[in-house]
């Protein structure tokens, strides 16, 4: 058996080729625009194995290569990193380091999302995209008309379209709130837009997903964004062996550091998708305001940790919440 390490980048990709004894056979690089040149590689040194790091880009290289090799690992960047520098300070991590690690079964595997997963993440991903862009243009007009002292509640309403207007401003910051007047109703055909993309999508769901669709439409505050985030960032959620683990995974957890044989709690360590925590975050503030038993979770907290600690600490309890669900297939039951 051959292990084939991978370091991909994007215009390159570097190979190293070891033994079961780790003994390098062969060293390569190959442009990425080459896809004949990297089949007729793999087809060389057929059985094997190979390991490339997770990024952004590696989903065209696995599907070009994963039918050639006997077994195909997806590697977790960060904690490869650590276990790499760990054993072999003065290298980097690189094709030679991925390989010999494969040889010997050390590499710290990431999780591939299906293709379902990936098609869900891209959609929800750009709504949330869209809705930023919506906030940016309405901050823009509203900062214009602060320095005229003419800012207003419900200016994007019809009748607040009607008053923006009306109100008297130079010329030139007429013609930006008019661009950004423009700019605000395409972002808002767009919504509507993907909204209805993500209501096929859901429509078209497999039973699992259908089933945790459902099962997350029990829990108060939450609502069709909060389930499409959720259920497109976590993926499959029987891969997590512990509720912790899913809180890490959404880098919900504390960070620690031991002193003179004291244990200090950190700050969370905001490790995997931002997007995620943002989500639980703003719909445990809901679940704060509409669940006197989530009320008195937060206000419990807050009085020794503060406001935002304890609002991150009830998004971390939701999520522990969400994956029990989840995974033994339960509707959402308020405790007494």
């Amino acid at each position: 058996m051959n292990f084939i390490g991978c370091d991909l980048h994007k215009k390159s990709i570097t190979f190293c080729v070891v033994n079961q004894e780790r003994k390098i056979l062969k060293r390569d690089r190959i442009h990425c625009d080459q896809p004949d040149r990297i089949v007729a590689f793999f087809k060389a040194w057929q059985p094997c194995q190979f390991v490339v790091e997770a990024t952004s880009s590696y989903q065209w290289f696995v599907e070009l290569i994963g039918p050639l090799s006997e077994r195909t690992v997806l590697a977790h960047p960060k904690k490869l990193r650590i276990i790499a520098e760990s054993t072999r300070k003065s290298d980097k991590v690189d094709a030679q380091v991925l390989a010999e690690f494969l040889a010997v079964d050390m590499i710290p595997e990431a999780y591939r999302p299906t293709p379902r997963e990936r098609a869900h993440r891209r959609l929800v991903r750009q709504r949330i995209h869209l809705t930023k862009n919506v906030k940016r243009v309405r901050s823009r007009v509203r900062a214009i008309l602060a320095e005229y002292n003419a800012d207003r509640k419900g200016l994007f309403t019809e009748e607040g379209l009607k008053y923006l207007d009306a109100v008297k401003v130079s010329a030139e910051d007429r013609f930006v709130i008019c661009q950004s007047v423009a700019e605000w109703k395409f972002l808002q055909e767009q919504i509507k837009q993907i909204d209805k993309k993500l209501k096929e999508f859901a429509a078209s769901a497999p039973p699992a997903e259908a089933e945790a669709r459902e099962l997350l439409d029990t829990i108060p505050g939450v609502g069709a964004v909060t389930i499409d985030v959720v259920i497109s960032e976590l993926g499959n959620v029987q891969r997590f062996r512990s509720q912790k683990k899913a809180s890490a995974y959404a880098g919900l957890n504390p960070g620690s550091r031991e002193s003179d044989g004291k244990r200090h709690e950190l700050k969370i360590t905001k490790e995997g998708s931002p997007l995620l925590r943002w989500v639980l975050v703003e719909s445990a503030w809901r679940l704060v305001r509409q669940t006197k038993r989530w009320q008195s979770i937060f206000e419990a907290l807050a009085k020794r940790r503060g406001k935002k600690r304890a609002i991150v600490a009830v998004a971390r309890r939701l999520l522990t919440v969400m994956v029990g669900m989840l995974q033994r297939g339960e509707r959402y039951r308020m405790a007494a």
